[in-house]
């Protein structure tokens, strides 16, 4: 059975406030359907548009999910965005819930490598809030 886009973006949204994102950037996704990329190094919040938006819709579409944060990065190995979404696998929600709430565990993120695209991936990474309400990848 699929999860209807109403139930994943109630979903997103309770875990954006459990992650303490900016009340303005979830209101924006809540009201809006706006995605919000949080930009090093004080991760504030700038809307998704342009390639980085049919990135994320490419991603939604073949997944059957709903992205609600991108983390950018600039590494040693690129320029890095996670996509944090709501799966389409309700049964998967808890475990994504305890994650955000013990944030040492890591979440569930698709990784789109900018720099060499053929090594995006998913993978469990690590986050932590920044001081302007918003995230930013630790590992």
């Amino acid at each position: 059975m699929r999860i209807s886009i109403e139930e994943k973006k109630a979903e997103a949204i309770e875990r954006m406030k459990a992650l303490g994102i900016f009340p303005q950037t979830i209101q924006q996704f809540k009201n809006e359907d706006c995605i919000s990329i949080s930009e090093p190094p004080f991760g504030a919040f700038y809307w998704a548009e342009g390639q980085d938006l049919e990135r994320i819709r490419q991603f939604e579409a073949e997944n059957d999910a709903l992205v609600y944060v991108v983390i950018r990065s600039y590494t040693t190995i690129g320029k890095l965005d996670s996509y944090l979404f709501v799966s389409d696998y309700a049964e998967e929600w808890e475990v994504d819930r305890k994650n955000i709430r013990e944030v040492g565990d890591g979440l569930l993120a698709y990784v789109y490598n900018h720099d060499a695209p053929e090594c995006s991936e998913m993978g469990y990474i690590g986050i932590a809030p920044t001081d302007a309400a918003g995230l930013r990848r630790t590992w």
